[in-house]
C-alpha cells in the first residue's frame, strides 16, 4: 500500500531469530507500554517470536515502511487463541495486534496509514469477514485509531493480563470507515 507522504507499506514474515533484538527495543520502549513486555530480556522476546512462528493459529508480520521495519503486526484465530471462551468466534474472525515502532520524528497520520494497511493486508484474504481486536481498555489513542477504520465497541472483558474493549470491524464497516474519512479529506 502506497500512501501519500508515508510511502510504501509492506510486510514480511518475522524472523524470530533475525528480528529478535529490533523487536526487543519496541516492546521495551516506554510508549509500547500496553504490549505488556516493559521488562522482557532480549531472550525473552526471542521466545515469545519462535512460539508465534511454530503456532499455526498465530502469525507475526514485520510492517515495512519503503523496506525498513517501522511496526508489528500480529494475527491469530480468536477461536484458538487470545480469546477462547470469552466471546463467541464467528466464522471468518481474525483477531489482531498492532504496534508501531517508537521515534523520535513522528509523521503526521503515520499510525493511521499502518492499521489502514493492517486492516487492508487482513481483509486481503477473502476468508477474513471481521477483524477483532482487545486493547487494553485504558488504551485511549487505540480506541480512536480503532473507530477511525470502523470498529465498533462490544463490550469490556477480563483477560488475565488485563481488562479489554473487545471490538469488530467488519470488511463493510472498513470500507465504509474509509469512505467516510475520504469525503472529509482526510487519509485513511
Amino acid at each position: 500500500m502506497s500512501t501519500d507522504g508515508i510511502g510504501t507499506l509492506t510486510f514480511r514474515p518475522v524472523d524470530p531469530l533475525t528480528d529478535a533484538e529490533l523487536l526487543h527495543d519496541w516492546v521495551t520502549h516506554p510508549k509500547a507500554a500496553f504490549w505488556l513486555m516493559q521488562n522482557a530480556r532480549l531472550q525473552d522476546v526471542e521466545r515469545a517470536y519462535m512460539e508465534i512462528a511454530a503456532d499455526e493459529h498465530h502469525h507475526a508480520h514485520l510492517g515495512l515502511r519503503d523496506g525498513v521495519p517501522v511496526f508489528l503486526m500480529e494475527r491469530y484465530d480468536p477461536a484458538e487463541r487470545e480469546l477462547v471462551g470469552l466471546y463467541e468466534p464467528a466464522p471468518g474472525d481474525v483477531g489482531m495486534h498492532f504496534l508501531v515502532a517508537p521515534t523520535d520524528t513522528p509523521v503526521h497520520g503515520f499510525t493511521r496509514a499502518v492499521i489502514t494497511a493492517v486492516m487492508e493486508e487482513l481483509f486481503a484474504d477473502p476468508a477474513t469477514r471481521r477483524v477483532v481486536v482487545e486493547p487494553d481498555v485504558h488504551n485511549k489513542a487505540v480506541h480512536a485509531l480503532n473507530a477511525a477504520v470502523g470498529f465498533v465497541p462490544d463490550r469490556e472483558i477480563d483477560k488475565p493480563e488485563k481488562r479489554a474493549l473487545l471490538s469488530f470491524c467488519t470488511r463493510e464497516q472498513f470500507e465504509e470507515a474509509k469512505r467516510s474519512q475520504a469525503a472529509r479529506g482526510v487519509a485513511v
